[in-house]
């Protein structure tokens, strides 16, 4: 009775030894999956083609296996067994298999040798429309070459092959680098970065251009062909001060084409031009007073209307004349009521674009660099930095605009050149934590 009993002891003793090694081996195996699995869906997005994409996903999940879970673990030998890249019309699924071999000590008494404890993880990487929007105003001429690094540096965490990107980038009116693909995925990384090369840094900030022109890439694809994830990343170093308008002139013959015009009344620039202005009778200006060639403002931001009828309000999403947030009146008869309908205006209307893009489901990420946002500006003496804060919907923007039930984005502040390319790296982490 007594043998039979320690016997029963030992082999209950063993299932408790045993198994709870068993399962702390298994825990760390879990964890070790997980990470495997996660870093296979970030380095899906390097290389040029799926069969280079899936040798780097395998490759950098087998890295970070090994790292979280060390040979020799309680004993263990850990093995990853595989992990499979599957591609299926712009989503990537990563699906990642390990077991861990221990012995047994008192579970010999059962006849038992070894456990095998087993763990799998699956990372879904889903497709993506996105559109970069990227800031090459006057202020930026000194940190010019920082910009372009960072820029080339976000752009190359993305698939190639799967992900859909265009490439903006605006000072006074905007220019599309590379139009979004409508039917095919995939973007064109090597001629963007040849783009983002040649960038000038001259002009204003007229940012609303510059949102306008990423938001219509989106809404170009056709809506069964849309990726599931649908993203603006905008970056700019300085308050929006210019924006796009039709205007009605007094002298004659009348401008007949839509322009930009800034704060200070100067324009009229064209709107798919960074810093090209109009001619042929569209400066807005005459001995240095507005007023002497245009009436006033339009109720509506027209700038992309029909140029046959642009003050119709038929299809006009967003008034440029209104009393929110920030009100703006059409007068533009003195340099006071100028600048400071002109100023309220240029800051109204990107965050009203904004706030329609995640009216459609676009997540907006917004990223902004430099002391001047930190800094009170304006006629109504905000801080720089809250229309990039609003753009993105954020819990610390203005109140005005922010929205919890709609898609919350990221603001990353880059108090200098350097930490651009961080403030890139943290918004392109969100956006693939987004897509998983």
């Amino acid at each position: 009775m007594v043998a039979l009993s320690m016997l029963v002891l030992l082999a209950l003793a063993g299932l408790v030894v045993d198994g709870g090694l068993a399962y702390l081996v298994k825990a760390r195996l879990n964890a070790a999956v997980d990470a495997a699995a996660l870093a296979g869906a970030r380095a899906v997005t390097a290389g040029d083609n799926q069969t280079a994409q899936a040798s780097n996903a395998r490759a950098a999940a087998a890295d970070f296996f090994a790292a979280n879970m060390p040979d020799n673990y309680l004993l263990s030998k850990p093995e990853l067994l595989r992990t499979d890249v599957s591609f299926d019309t712009g989503k990537v699924t990563i699906d990642v298999h390990a077991q861990a071999p221990m012995p047994v000590s008192l579970m010999q008494v059962l006849g038992f040798t070894e456990l095998t404890p087993v763990a799998s993880a699956q990372t879904i990487r889903k497709d993506l429309d996105m559109a970069l929007v990227i800031d090459t105003s006057g202020s930026l001429s000194s940190s010019g070459p920082a910009v372009k690094a960072a820029a080339r540096s976000f752009l190359n965490k993305f698939n190639v092959t799967q992900d859909r990107v265009g490439l903006v980038h605006f000072a006074y009116g905007a220019e599309i680098d590379e139009p979004i693909r409508q039917d095919a995925r995939g973007f064109a990384r090597a001629t963007m970065l040849d783009k983002i090369d040649q960038y000038k840094f001259s002009g204003n900030t007229a940012s609303v251009e510059g949102m306008w022109q990423a938001r219509n890439q989106l809404k170009s694809i056709p809506e069964k062909k849309r990726s599931s994830l649908r993203v603006i990343v905008f970056f700019s170093d300085g308050v929006p001060n210019a924006l796009g308008t039709f205007l009605t002139f007094k002298k004659a013959p009348p401008c007949n084409q839509a322009g930009i015009i800034d704060v200070n009344g100067k324009g009229l620039y064209k709107l798919d031009n960074s810093v090209g202005q109009l001619i042929s009778g569209c400066s807005v200006t005459r001995n240095g007073k507005l007023a002497d060639t245009v009436g006033a403002l339009p109720d509506w931001y027209n700038a992309h209307n029909d140029p046959a009828n642009p003050n119709n309000p038929a299809g006009l999403e967003f008034p440029l004349v209104t009393n929110y947030p920030r009100q703006v009146t059409a007068d533009l008869s003195t340099t006071i009521s100028m600048q400071r309908n002109i100023d309220r205006a240029a800051r109204n209307l990107p965050e009203a674009v904004a706030a329609k893009a995640r009216d459609e489901g676009i997540y907006v990420f917004t990223l902004g660099m430099g002391s001047d946002l930190k800094a009170k500006s304006g006629v109504d003496k905000e801080v720089g930095e809250d229309v990039l804060k609003c753009m993105a919907n954020v819990a610390d923007g203005p109140k005005h605009c922010y929205d919890d039930k709609k898609p919350v984005g990221m603001y990353c502040y880059a108090a200098t050149e350097a930490g651009l390319t961080p403030c890139f790296s943290r918004l392109a982490s969100a956006i693939l934590r987004i897509s998983k």
